[in-house]
């Protein structure tokens, strides 16, 4: 764990900073790599990548504040919610990346499920990095574990130094292998809007997966068994599906081929 990089005068530079927008500027670029062989001007991703900033930076602020109210901010002035370094939800800032990229796609006539094809397998990418960031901060920590690749954070975290799962890490792996596969099926989609219906598919049980092992949520956030990230996953799963099925089209290769009438 080392929360800072480095210092520049009174400017303090961390990891998690550095790591996410490492993590945007390969999203960006790979995404707009692959939207120019589906056609779409590097113009229009570059557009709505903005938005998509944008949306995700407030969705994940906002799902924070919402989960933390009670502990965080029930007893604070209003300045407080926007003055905290910390205190972002992956899953809002993908629910707010949504919403806002397709309104702005909508308004600008752009076609939204090609261009959530494109960017799918980036989020993806970008999210690995995030978890990256994570674990230089010492942030979403597993639970306690003695297993020979558990880590260990400084005597002064909230794991005493204690051996947990590294959980960040995991979830920054299977992103990686998440982005591959989805990089690889975007050449062979069947239809727009499919790349980004198995994205959320994918990654819920991923997402699922990961939080069995984590730690740092208080037996108050648990609804029945499951926590939060999990809860969330079965909404995010079924809006994989409905996806899939809603935008699913007949292949056209699977269409009969209606030979041209001979010329007189």
């Amino acid at each position: 764990m080392h929360e800072i990089a480095f210092k520049l005068g009174s400017l303090t530079v961390h990891w998690y900073g550095i790591l996410v927008a490492l993590g945007f500027m390969a999203g960006y670029w790979t995404a707009q790599r692959r939207g120019v062989r589906d056609g779409l001007a590097p113009e229009a991703v570059a557009d709505v990548v903005f938005w998509l900033f944008l949306g995700g930076i407030a969705g994940a602020r906002v799902l924070y504040v919402v989960s933390y109210w009670r502990e965080e901010f029930a007893d604070q002035p209003w300045s407080h919610i926007f003055t905290t370094r910390s205190g972002f939800v992956f899953y809002g800032g993908l629910i707010g990346a949504t919403i806002c990229g397709i309104a702005y796609a909508r308004w600008k006539r752009l076609p939204v499920w090609k261009l959530a094809d494109a960017l799918a397998p980036s989020v993806a990418l970008g999210h690995a990095f995030g978890r990256l960031g994570c674990f230089m901060t010492g942030c979403c920590h597993g639970r306690l574990c003695d297993l020979p690749w558990a880590v260990h954070f400084p005597a002064d975290h909230v794991t005493r130094g204690a051996g947990v799962h590294p959980t960040q890490l995991y979830e920054a792996g299977l992103n990686l292998v998440l982005f591959g596969a989805l990089a690889w099926w975007y050449r062979r989609k069947q239809f727009d809007g499919q790349v980004f219906a198995l994205y959320l598919m994918a990654y819920a049980p991923v997402r699922a997966l990961v939080e069995h092992f984590r730690g740092d949520y208080a037996p108050a956030k648990f609804v029945g068994p499951l926590s939060p990230g999990q809860l969330v996953s079965v909404g995010i799963f079924a809006a994989g599906v409905g996806c899939y099925f809603t935008l699913r089209r007949p292949s056209a290769s699977l269409q009969p081929t209606i030979p041209n009438p001979p010329s007189a």
